[in-house]
């Protein structure tokens, strides 16, 4: 979280310094140039290597993964030459050298794959501290040359970020290196026991004439997985891939969409997607997967429901805040964060338009994670195929819907997505609990007092921001928060007066992770 925070920080510093067209083909165009050849390079490998047997032959494991480099080297040739040749290239004034970006973000790639051995042994042997050093590391003294470099040199334009991603992934390969330098130096570890490895050199590629190269079932396996993971790459870099070959914005306003996207999906990853973990392992637990829920235990199925309701009710109240309160200082946070290259143009709408696409994750992950973990394997299966169908007309419609209305259509695509989405999970819901007497939907039914005082929230902050932000100086700026403070109190009041069931269930979540934490 430190390691975040400090890396979230260089950032707001570091776009003061840039213009909207540098942030665009950097977060945009040469990120899903190293992105794309990162994934069809090691993602199949990695996959494939992971789910190995215990006693499998290590070193045909290795040889297996060291293939990552050379194909590697293909995909960042070939795909360096689209980027420059097919592709629009950004004015050299405005983005200057932007084909020397080109050749260092492919290269970047490449020597991340130089780790991928290391790597894998590391996840094999559980060694989750020194993913977590190494990745952070690296991220943050990243950011630290970047912020050194913009100040010292800002005519540099793209050769400063081209250098920081290839420092960056110097630093994350010798991380994994110089930990199992020293730990295979270390015949006393404990942890060095227990490795199939005995010294550094097993680790490279080894050539003998008594067994094959590679072990054939994960090579055959490699492939499978490649074939599964090809088109889900492009529905989860979708937005970016309409962006890049259909061109539908220009630069400056791709550099805007993707830093208010990651801002917006901060709340995302840091709140609702650790309690979708959590409860669907929770409701995987409790219920029997694809049993109906007359044969389900009684107690289990009223534990369930009760759970699910509180759930409900808390995502909702936490996406609702964060919308209503949201819309009256989008323009404010970011003006903080970015100065006025964000808060000047489209970025205040897009970001007042994720917030509401915040809501719809919010009550989504709550509902998928309940259905996930209740579905037959049949039933995942045909939703599976529900949501490829789903993420292929996202992308018909993102580009029909950005052609419309700019960037916004990227949001109201997810939106329509999520919308849709939360609707298959609720019918199924619905489905589960008809026959018996609990009714978890309820938890998506607010008091009236409580719904009074989001919309009295709304229309005081609204006013309040008309007033008194963001032109008025930092004196007027305080009182808008404060006008906003006291609108969230009386909110959070009101809530802890009328919904007195979610306080209760919260309440007794917090003990009981206070109490893991002690016999711990």
């Amino acid at each position: 979280v430190l390691f975040r925070l400090i890396t979230f920080i260089l950032n707001a510093f570091i776009l003061r310094f840039l213009s909207k067209e540098i942030v665009g083909i950097v977060n945009v165009r040469l990120t899903l140039l190293y992105s794309t050849t990162i994934f069809l390079a090691r993602e199949a490998f990695r996959r494939a290597c992971l789910s190995g047997d215990a006693q499998r032959d290590w070193s045909q494991t290795f040889n297996l993964l060291w293939l990552t480099v050379p194909l590697g080297m293909f995909w960042s040739l070939l795909l360096g030459w689209v980027w420059l040749q097919l592709l629009e290239v950004p004015d050299p004034h405005a983005v200057p050298h932007y084909g020397s970006g080109v050749v260092l973000f492919g290269l970047s790639a490449v020597v991340e794959l130089l780790g991928e051995p290391f790597w894998v042994l590391a996840q094999a042997q559980m060694f989750v501290k020194l993913k977590v050093i190494a990745e952070s590391l690296s991220v943050i003294l990243k950011s630290v040359l970047t912020a050194f470099l913009v100040l010292w040199s800002p005519h540099w334009g793209l050769y400063i970020f081209s250098l920081a991603q290839l420092f960056y992934t110097a630093v994350l390969v010798l991380c994994y290196v110089i930990y199992f330098t020293k730990l295979l130096g270390s015949s006393e570890s404990t942890k060095q026991q227990t490795l199939p490895v005995s010294r550094m050199t097993d680790l490279l590629p080894s050539f003998t004439g008594s067994r094959a190269f590679v072990n054939w079932k994960e090579a055959k396996l490699t492939w499978s997985f490649f074939k599964q993971s090809f088109l889900k790459q492009i529905l989860t870099e979708g937005e970016r891939y309409v962006m890049t070959f259909l061109n539908v914005l220009n630069f400056g306003d791709q550099g805007v969409y993707d830093i208010v996207n990651n801002l917006g999906s901060l709340v995302a990853r840091l709140i609702f997607q650790p309690i979708e973990e959590s409860f669907y392992i929770f409701f995987a637990k409790v219920l029997e997967r694809g049993k109906d829920a007359t044969l389900q235990k009684q107690e289990d199925m009223a534990v369930a429901a009760t759970v699910l309701e509180s759930l409900l009710k808390l995502a909702l109240l936490a996406g609702l805040t964060i919308t209503i309160f949201g819309f009256a200082y989008s323009q404010l946070a970011l003006d903080l964060y970015g100065g006025v290259m964000l808060s000047s143009g489209s970025g205040p709408v897009l970001l007042r338009s994720y917030c509401v696409y915040v809501l719809l994750l919010a009550v989504n992950g709550v509902t998928e994670c309940f259905t996930f973990a209740a579905m037959s394997k049949e039933e995942v299966d045909r939703y599976s195929f529900t949501m490829l169908a789903l993420s292929s007309s996202f992308l018909v419609l993102s580009y029909l819907l950005t052609q419309w209305c700019g960037s916004v259509g990227f949001i109201l695509a997810n939106c329509f997505n999520m919308g849709i989405r939360i609707t298959q999970s609720l019918c199924f819901i619905h489905r589960y609990y008809r026959k018996g007497p609990h009714r978890p939907l309820a938890g998506l039914h607010l008091s009236p007092a409580l719904l009074g005082a989001f919309a009295l929230s709304g229309g005081i902050t609204a006013v309040s921001e008309v007033w008194l932000c963001c032109e008025q100086g930092w004196l007027a700026r305080l009182a808008h928060v404060a006008v906003g403070a006291l609108c969230l109190g009386m909110t959070v009041g009101t809530a802890l007066l009328t919904e007195t069931k979610l306080i209760h269930f919260v309440r007794t979540q917090l003990g009981v992770s206070r109490l893991a934490h002690k016999t711990l």
